[in-house]
């Protein structure tokens, strides 16, 4: 049976929700178990034609300048971008799951632009939430885990910068931990 193979995704958006709102950037990583990286694809997207930024989120942004400026550079229509990113997620040598940190949230969008733009997910409707897996290992309330509760053995040196490729990198690595910590291996 082919491994399965963790697809850190996350993505940064313009407001709470697809259609209404658009999906600025979205970045994955392609992993193994063992935290061996298979490949990265990242992406910014234009913004949906019908769509508009909600003032809560643009707030938000405005914490974060720099990574809104990544966010937009060189954006790609949607209807190249998501093709492009099935493609990728297709050539995959593995049964492929997503992980998002909240996958809710980061699912949601990927799933209604490959849907919109593709016509199908590759991912099926499989979505693996790192803070439900934390939940599990830990044996504490959801919301007692928040990444700064975590163990330290779980979070490597790396940046979260909210520029969707370093995210995706950061939540991948931190997901990884957690398997190695519950005893799960590679094969």
């Amino acid at each position: 049976m082919p491994e399965e193979i963790y697809v850190s995704t996350d993505i940064e958006a313009d407001g709470p929700i697809p259609g209404p709102h658009s999906m600025l950037s979205l970045a994955s990583v392609a992993m193994r178990a063992d935290k061996s990286v298979i490949d990265e694809f990242t992406v910014n997207l234009s913004p949906l034609p019908e769509a508009a930024p909600h003032p809560r989120t643009m707030t938000w942004w405005g914490g974060f300048p720099e990574a809104l400026a990544k966010a937009r550079e060189d954006p790609q229509d949607p209807a190249v971008a998501m093709p492009a990113y099935a493609k990728w997620l297709q050539q995959l040598p593995g049964r492929i799951v997503m992980v998002g940190q909240p996958a809710a949230y980061d699912f949601m969008w990927v799933y209604w632009y490959l849907q919109r733009f593709h016509g199908d997910s590759p991912f099926g409707h499989s979505a693996l939430d790192a803070k439900t897996y934390a939940m599990a290992l830990l044996k504490k309330p959801y919301r007692d885990c928040v990444k700064e509760a975590l163990p330290k053995a779980w979070q490597d040196d790396l940046p979260h910068t909210h520029v969707a490729l370093d995210d995706a990198r950061e939540q991948g690595a931190m997901f990884c931990n957690m398997l190695r910590a519950n005893g799960v291996l590679e094969g």
